[in-house]
């Protein structure tokens, strides 16, 4: 039974607290303490006053050590190890990706929640010009570079808002969960391949110490290593160095790392907490190997730091001036919002004449509901402006604070998605559900 304080604490998790008021706290400050915010978070926001870093201009591979660079190259890592956890875990049987027949129809419209927004990103684009942005043909290419921005969606959040829209029991909630994965792993990618440092030319040769922490990994499960921090440490250390050496990503770091974890036997559903798997029983817990899983035992013991640490990502990355609002915020905005109903709706319906169809239970309007969720890009649009846009300003244009903007109101689908579902009667209480 929870205690006062653990339930309260899981409430925060629950509800993405921390990253709300993070966000919340880095656009006070940016708008309220500009030269203040500037001097704490300014690395990746532009030209401005001296950054803060530490003390004797101390660098690793090449990164001055600020607080941008712990908060996008550090904490990063692990955020994208829970998610990357969440990908390995709905592998297993019983998974949202097991068996591969049972993922089809979602996976088919996870095409279109890329395709789409990156198709209305590159519409919208050509309509307006560079005229409409009063660019020179020559930058164009840099305004181009964020149609990956688009692409992602925020996985806690469209889970709390789907279970809002839909009530807990609904069949759309898991394929809006399969979903969301599947497109932050095409995210992933996207940010690996097309957003390194512009200014350091990539070294794939030093790639090769992601294999070699890979290969580590694997050596560990082989000997049976049950702990989850030699993992982590020792082979994703490995892989962040080769990645910060090549020039790439290295918040990517734990992503060929984790699926090496031991894991149980079977998936027991995404954001299932340690009081679900008690209520299981000792003996059904024991023959799933959840107690013992390290791939388990991992997400246990760092899930409260990463839930909590989103605070200073948001802190660090959405102190965006409300003077940055501009043509790509609404880009960014249409193509989350325009893109993401298009493309999932349309590729669904296609899913279906192939032969996969919808989740039992699950109609058009649900599917409508889901591709409206998807929209929201919150936290990895943050992330993916940032390494699309980094620094840039052309002819006075901060393009990485617009497309930021773009990716903040993109919280406000939340608001239309819940109107939507009560005009359309989507919601279908579960059995017990309150």
């Amino acid at each position: 039974m929870n205690s006062p304080k653990r339930g309260f604490v899981n409430y925060l998790q629950e509800f993405s607290i921390p990253l709300i008021a993070g966000v919340i706290a880095a656009l006070l400050a940016a708008n309220l303490a500009p030269d203040w915010y500037q001097y704490w978070f300014g690395a990746g926001h532009g030209d401005g006053p001296e950054v803060w870093e530490l003390p004797g201009h101390l660098m690793v591979f090449g990164h001055h050590l600020n607080l941008h660079f712990f908060i996008n190259s550090v904490f990063m890592v692990f955020f994208f190890g829970i998610a990357t956890k969440e990908i390995t875990e709905a592998c297993l049987p019983g998974g949202s990706l097991n068996p591969p027949r049972k993922a089809v129809n979602p996976l088919i419209a996870t095409l279109g929640g890329v395709v789409g927004p990156v198709g209305v990103f590159f519409l919208a684009m050509t309509l307006i010009g560079p005229e409409g942005f009063n660019a020179k043909p020559s930058e164009w290419n840099e305004y181009l570079r964020g149609w990956g921005i688009p692409t992602a969606t925020d996985i806690a959040l469209a889970w709390l808002v789907a279970r809002a829209v839909f009530g807990s029991g609904h069949p759309a909630i898991n394929f809006l969960l399969l979903l969301a994965i599947a497109d932050d792993a095409i995210g992933l990618g996207i940010i690996a391949v097309f957003y390194g440092d512009p200014e350091v030319p990539a070294r794939p040769e030093f790639l090769g110490l992601v294999a070699a922490g890979m290969a580590l990994a694997y050596v560990l499960r082989r000997r049976s290593v049950r702990a989850w921090w030699p993992y982590i440490f020792l082979a994703g250390g490995l892989s962040w160095c080769g990645l910060m050496m090549a020039h790439l990503h290295a918040a990517l770091a734990l992503v060929p790392i984790v699926p090496f974890l031991p894991a149980p036997s079977r998936d027991i559903g995404l954001f299932s907490s340690e009081d679900e798997v008690d209520k299981m029983g000792e003996k059904t817990a024991e023959d799933l190997g959840l107690h013992h899983s390290t791939l388990e035992n991992y997400e246990h013991q760092t899930k409260l730091f990463v839930d909590f640490g989103l605070f200073f990502f948001a802190l660090g990355n959405a102190g965006v001036e409300f003077s940055s609002v501009g043509l790509m915020t609404w880009v960014i905005f249409a193509s989350l919002l325009v893109g993401k109903i298009v493309g999932i709706v349309a590729f669904g319906q296609l899913g279906k004449t192939l032969g996969f169809p919808l989740p039992t239970g699950m109609a058009f309007k649900d599917l409508f509901l889901t591709g409206l969720i998807a929209g929201l890009g919150l936290t990895v649009a943050l992330f993916v402006a940032g390494a699309a846009y980094g620094k840039t300003q052309i002819a006075g244009v901060d393009l990485a604070g617009q497309a930021k903007m773009g990716a903040l109101l993109s919280g406000g689908i939340a608001f239309l998605a819940i109107v939507a579902g009560r005009l359309l009667k989507a919601r279908r209480p579960a059995e017990g559900d309150s």
